[in-house]
């Protein structure tokens, strides 16, 4: 039907261009931008499921960095440990030599001066060993010391993990104050002076100090191995962690990235139709003019 008042062609044109070039914003918003999803109305769900892989992502970097900060610390723990071995190993060299009977008690006394520093430098260990500052074996106050450490290596709250070596470190002091005078003695934080230990003192009492000090590192031992096992723990931890954020990572990605050979064809097709839609909104105006013909 032809009308003058209504011009259904006209409208229709309208509409496809208002649509076209609302798709066309769209596509050029997403391309500059490089995010399929801009906002709330584009993809409601999928902003909300992308917000919460986000968050666990992040959190997990976090974690990550918390279990380097956490490997990192028990690194320096069982270095400690390490010199420890070496400065026992040393001592039951000592002792070795002195409960041999060729030596006077001149040269036993000599033994004993190096076997008492050698104890004070372990004790010092004990007491001063710290990472950012915290002290980790100190009798009072040490972290490992004072009970279970735990670590937050996820991002839930559930996934947490405990170093406990308190009883260990304990059993170790107690060794260590019975195996050398001057580890009793500094710990207690008394006067020593350097040669007044008995250890050494006779080819006997040597002796036994040889058993004492292969204890000693049995006991170490163990400790190195509970930390160990927790590094190893951590490494693991950590590869998992990196393998879980990559993948919450490309499901982010797979929500909210635009896909470029998509959205490059959508603008083209959309700019196409604006073009058709406005060249057919310029032919739908001038059938007006087709009514005035019929009245000559």
């Amino acid at each position: 039907m032809l009308s003058i008042n209504t011009n259904a062609a006209s409208m229709a044109a309208v509409n496809a261009i208002n649509t076209s070039n609302s798709s066309l914003a769209t596509s050029m918003e997403r391309l500059a931008t490089g995010n399929r999803i801009n906002s709330s109305a584009d993809d409601a769900a999928g902003k909300q499921i992308a917000n919460r892989l986000q968050a666990q992502s992040s959190g997990m970097s976090q974690a990550m960095r918390n279990v380097s900060d956490a490997t990192a610390m028990l690194q320096t723990a069982d270095g400690t440990f390490d010199e420890m071995n070496n400065i026992l190993g040393r001592m039951q060299d000592l002792a070795t030599q002195a409960a041999n009977g060729t030596y006077s008690d001149d040269d036993r006394a000599a033994m004993q001066s190096e076997f008492d520093e050698l104890g004070q430098q372990m004790s010092d260990m004990m007491q001063n060993t710290t990472y950012g500052g915290t002290n980790l074996f100190g009798a009072s106050g040490g972290l490992f010391s004072s009970g279970a450490v735990s670590f937050q290596v996820g991002a839930e709250s559930s996934d947490t993990m405990s170093v406990d070596i308190s009883s260990q470190l304990t059993s170790l002091t107690t060794s260590l104050s019975s195996l050398s005078d001057a580890f009793s003695a500094d710990q207690a934080g008394s006067g020593f002076t350097s040669g007044s230990g008995t250890e050494l003192m006779t080819a006997s009492s040597a002796n036994q100090t040889i058993s004492a000090v292969q204890s000693t590192m049995a006991q170490v031992g163990r400790i190195q191995s509970s930390l160990g096992a927790s590094i190893n723990r951590l490494n693991d931890t950590a590869a998992n962690l990196q393998n879980m954020k990559d993948n919450t990572d490309a499901a982010v990605g797979n929500i909210m990235d635009t896909d470029y050979a998509t959205e490059a064809s959508n603008m083209t097709k959309q700019q196409m139709l604006m073009q058709t839609g406005i060249s057919m909104l310029k032919q739908s105006n001038s059938m007006s003019s087709m009514v005035s013909s019929l009245l000559q």
